[in-house]
């Protein structure tokens, strides 16, 4: 071959040898949301291709411990559901301090101080009612009232960590406590399975109020459902999908740049049109959402959520008398 052959060639095959990078994600998003995020990274950074696994948080931690135990690798990244969860993995040094460029957009409340995670959304919980109801409740305490005896439906604790995360926190409420479960349970409210299951409940009127997130009630009353919901005047509880980087990850530099895009206006704008609030300050919410910044958010440490999950999972048991 000749040497002016031989310089044709060479220098077309370089930019593809540079440009191979692949990033691995593991996030419990929906499909379609998880695409769509992949999909606008992936716009935004052309030389980097992510390799996306979905499933439920728990089913993704159970995975990754096995598949670290084994030697299989790990994902570089994670944007799953709780920051509890990931307060667990920051304390046994399974995550990488990161100090996002982008962190200034955002109340320090949403992100580990040491970088460890990132908030990107605000899911909050609230009250879901049927627009055929008797009464709408205006706070938590209200659901205490005897004139909602039997006619409370609310995810259980054992079963939907948004649920968990909200015991946590209304628990944690000097106003509420315990006693507010314990009158909950006295007063015939349903706790079991998860929000879809709640949801369904109030929408075809079997119970006409329900604890819910946020986004299930507002995007359904959008399309014509017969619920509207109910932001309590103590505050909502929240879950905030966050994001962060395995210690060790293979792919350090595109890890970074991921967390970056999805805390960007650009990220963030993303969930916006997506039908989630946005955790960034000065990010619109979508159409029937409340601004971000009208939100009244009640105080959360996931530090101490972390450290209490398995005794407030017994104790609820114990108030409701399930399993």
């Amino acid at each position: 071959m000749s040497r002016l052959a031989l310089a044709l060639i060479v220098p077309l095959a370089l930019p593809f040898a540079a440009s191979a990078e692949t990033l691995k994600l593991y996030t419990s998003q929906p499909n379609e949301d998880a695409q769509k995020t992949v999909d606008a990274f992936q716009a935004a950074n052309p030389g980097i291709t992510v390799d996306w696994v979905r499933d439920g948080t728990t089913q993704l931690m159970t995975r990754m411990a096995a598949e670290m135990e084994t030697g299989a690798g790990q994902p570089d990244v994670l944007l799953i559901a709780d920051t509890v969860t990931l307060e667990g993995l920051a304390k046994e040094g399974k995550l990488a301090a990161y100090a996002s460029p982008e962190a200034e957009g955002y109340d320090p409340a949403l992100y580990s101080s040491e970088g460890y995670y990132y908030s990107t959304k605000l899911i909050t919980t609230g009250i879901v009612y049927n627009t055929g109801a008797k009464d709408v409740p205006t706070s938590w305490a209200d659901l205490e009232k005897p004139e909602y005896k039997g006619l409370v439906a609310s995810p259980s604790p054992l079963y939907s960590g948004a649920a968990l995360i909200h015991l946590a926190t209304l628990t944690g409420n000097a106003d509420l406590g315990w006693k507010h479960y314990e009158a909950l349970a006295a007063n015939e409210t349903r706790a079991e399975g998860g929000n879809g299951g709640v949801f369904k409940a109030v929408a075809s009127g079997e119970k006409p109020y329900g604890v819910l997130v946020d986004y299930m009630a507002l995007r359904a009353k959008a399309e014509g459902s017969p619920v509207d919901f109910v932001f309590p005047s103590e505050g909502v509880t929240f879950v905030t999908e966050p994001v962060a980087i395995m210690e060790g990850a293979a792919n350090r530099e595109a890890a970074e740049k991921f967390v970056d895009f999805v805390l960007s206006e650009e990220g963030q704008q993303l969930v916006s049109d997506m039908g989630y609030i946005p955790a960034r300050n000065g990010i619109a919410s979508p159409e029937g959402f409340p601004a971000r910044d009208s939100l009244k958010l009640m105080d959360f440490d996931a530090a101490k959520a972390l450290a209490e999950t398995e005794a407030n999972k017994a104790r609820f048991s114990e108030v409701f008398g399930v399993q």
